[in-house]
């Protein structure tokens, strides 16, 4: 599944993500905009009900399931993997039944002491992503004494509790957090180390789109629509390191990008 690599484009169901919160809450333009990613080239489309920028707030698995279960309705048989952006067991038990096959966890399935059980009992690849903290307080002052190594260990620690549960190794993926629980150093150290992340024996999620570190490392500020070119310059430096996996909100600008980086490889 992953020796090319794969672009995973992001559809946010909600009223209130950082980049695109609002445009897609209607399901009928949801589904235009996934089949227009689609089109452009995503493997995977990752549906979001609940946004997990810096400050948000929880949100029901109900209203999360509500908004999300119309999009997989409409999205499912059309040519690429459905996954779902969740931390609550309730919404991954009824999207994996309405068609989902991939979940996509900011808390590592640590989050809700069901989600494991049912990621195992589905089979389904599951991205464990690292976040320090909640969403609602992560960026107060983190602290790690080593990044990358810190990082890593709690990312191989929850794979390994995975395995033991019964998930496939070929089906956990892993990712870093880049803005989640990081400061601008923090991030900026994890990228220049990714190739330790992509030597693991998992396969490595990279998830920079049009975040706001980019912005910092411009020093002025940029509408996150605009952070296209920071954006493709960390999916190239993922790909020099050896991840393969990359959720984008641009998928044909980084279709092209990466289809440059393979045609000019030495």
């Amino acid at each position: 599944m992953y020796e090319q690599p794969l672009l995973m484009g992001v559809l946010n169901v909600t009223p209130d993500s950082f980049s695109d919160g609002g445009n897609f809450l209607d399901p009928a333009r949801a589904i235009e905009q996934g089949l227009k990613l689609i089109a452009e080239g995503a493997d995977i489309l990752d549906i979001g009900g609940e946004s997990t920028r810096p400050g948000a707030e929880a949100l029901s698995a109900e209203e999360e399931t509500r908004r999300i279960l119309p999009v997989i309705e409409g999205l499912r048989g059309k040519g690429a993997l459905i996954s779902v952006d969740t931390r609550n067991a309730a919404t991954m038990r009824s999207v994996l039944a309405h068609g989902a096959g991939m979940i996509n966890d900011i808390t590592a399935l640590q989050g809700d002491p069901d989600s494991l059980g049912v990621v195992v009992e589905a089979g389904v690849p599951v991205c464990l992503m690292h976040m320090q903290g909640e969403p609602q307080t992560m960026q107060d002052k983190p602290f790690y004494v080593d990044v990358v190594q810190d990082v890593l260990s709690s990312l191989l620690q929850q794979a390994h509790a995975c395995i033991e549960a019964g998930v496939k190794r070929e089906n956990i993926i892993l990712d870093p957090g880049i803005g989640f629980g990081k400061t601008l150093e923090h991030n900026l150290e994890l990228l220049k180390n990714l190739d330790v992340f992509a030597v693991s024996g998992f396969a490595v999620l990279l998830g920079t789109s049009r975040k706001s570190f980019i912005e910092k490392v411009m020093g002025v500020p940029v509408d996150p629509a605009h952070r296209l070119g920071g954006s493709i310059a960390t999916v190239l430096r993922g790909l020099d390191a050896g991840v393969r996996v990359f959720r984008v909100h641009d998928v044909a600008e980084t279709r092209q990008a990466i289809a440059l980086w393979q045609a000019t490889r030495i």
